[in-house]
């Protein structure tokens, strides 16, 4: 027998061959592309600029509806339906406490134009706002001495409702006796000698 070079075993072709140079080629690519679409999310414009915030100049109505029935149907338009309404956001909100939540959450305040961010008041301005409050409260018109007549009054008016209260008590319970005391007639109550225990009458 001869030999052969060519000898017979396993075959490998179904194996990938790696070409190194189309892959590194293939990552330089994707590094060029991810580089651009930052440069490009960062080069979008400059970024909003928000007002900060700032308190609300209007009173926000959650009792007008209070006590009130509403006929709900399916195809209402958003501000018809049951719950609050917020125009801003075009959104309904079930119950009171979700809808301050709300008013006062970030999707609402940006919604407006603001930031969450609270503008650093300066002393001038600090000092400017208490002069508003002396001047909107009536001079005198709350002293230690009001306050201690607050205090007893409210506490006479503590005792006040406590005596009630024992009186009532007193009255329930004289109530419950006088209902628990079975009536019963002297002259039968003589006959089955309940007349009085330890008493002879002669």
């Amino acid at each position: 027998m001869a030999a052969n070079n060519n000898t017979l075993g396993v075959d490998n072709t179904f194996r990938k061959k790696f070409d190194r140079e189309e892959y590194l080629e293939r990552a330089r690519e994707r590094e060029k592309q991810e580089e651009e679409g930052r440069n490009k999310s960062k080069a979008k414009g400059p970024p909003v600029q928000r007002k900060p915030l700032k308190h609300r100049d209007y009173e926000v109505d959650l009792e007008s509806r209070l006590g009130k029935t509403q006929v709900v149907t399916p195809v209402a338009p958003l501000s018809q339906q049951a719950g609050y309404y917020c125009s801003v956001c075009e959104c309904v909100v079930k119950d009171s406490a979700n809808y301050l939540d709300h008013i006062n959450g970030k999707k609402h305040q940006r919604a407006l134009g603001m930031s969450m961010r609270v503008e650093r008041a300066s002393l001038k301005q600090v000092q400017e706002r208490f002069e508003q409050l002396k001047k909107r409260k009536p001079p005198g018109s709350f002293t230690e001495q009001d306050l201690d007549e607050r205090i007893i009054k409210q506490q006479e008016e503590e005792e006040e409702r406590k005596r009630q209260r024992r009186e009532r008590k007193k009255e329930k319970k004289k109530e419950k006796a006088a209902e628990e005391e079975p009536e019963i007639d002297p002259d039968v109550a003589a006959m089955m000698g309940f007349g009085g225990f330890g008493s002879s009458k002669k």
